[in-house]
């Protein structure tokens, strides 16, 4: 079993090729080389860069959205590539991209996803915390981006995961609601939940993360 001392994610030597590409005289590219780094249960792991350096790749390798090239990955105690729905039912996971369906409503879309889960947090309780109520009969493509992204995290967090993936989590946020979010996301740090996130923002890095690292073209340079 696993201990609950051990990290919640693992990332050794982590290596992912794209291609070929005809501009490349049909070579595969490498996004990703050599990526290691490891998130600990309770704590917040920081990977801050630019775009286009690699982070989101790293992230989805580590989530099993992607296959790796090389290196290895551990989430809780697992290989996410071969991860079946027991591993899948214990890790949020909130995309830029939002990833929800455009003719869906809030709060609906909110009890079909907690449906899914044995133990789900209170819809309401997520509503009324990050202020979904406000715009409760807006379909999704009627959102605003930061909207979209308080319905993301929501989405994330419904099923009372032990690991909790946040790309870009202030993106689009309004000054109140990237308040919120700081807030939540020290909560769910003080109860034990590890959270691993990607930005580009020294600050969100600075005021959230217990540690930090850079990633420059893929590869992660720095650490701490």
């Amino acid at each position: 079993m696993r201990s609950p001392e051990s990290p919640v994610l693992s990332i050794s030597g982590l290596i992912k090729d794209v291609g070929p590409l005809a501009s490349l005289d049909g070579k595969m590219l490498r996004v990703v080389n050599g990526v290691s780094f490891v998130a600990e249960r309770g704590q917040v792991t920081a990977l801050l860069g630019a775009n286009g350096a690699g982070k989101t790749t790293t992230i989805e390798c580590a989530q099993g959205l992607q296959k790796r090239n090389g290196g290895s990955i551990s989430l809780l105690g697992q290989d996410p590539g071969r991860a079946g729905a027991d591993l899948r039912s214990r890790v949020g996971v909130m995309l830029q991209d939002g990833g929800l369906p455009p003719s869906a409503r809030p709060i609906p879309l909110l009890r079909h996803i907690a449906g899914m889960y044995a133990r789900p947090r209170s819809v309401d309780e997520l509503v009324e915390r990050l202020g979904i109520d406000t715009f409760a009969r807006t379909t999704v493509r009627r959102l605003s981006g930061g909207q979209k992204q308080r319905l993301a995290r929501a989405s994330a967090l419904i099923g009372n995961p032990e690991v909790l993936f946040l790309e870009e989590p202030s993106a689009g946020l309004d000054p109140q609601s990237r308040q919120r979010g700081f807030e939540l996301i020290s909560e769910l740090r003080a109860t034990g939940v590890g959270i691993i996130l990607t930005t580009h923002l020294m600050d969100d890095a600075r005021r959230l993360a217990d540690s930090v690292h850079i990633s420059d073209a893929g590869g992660t340079v720095t650490g701490g």
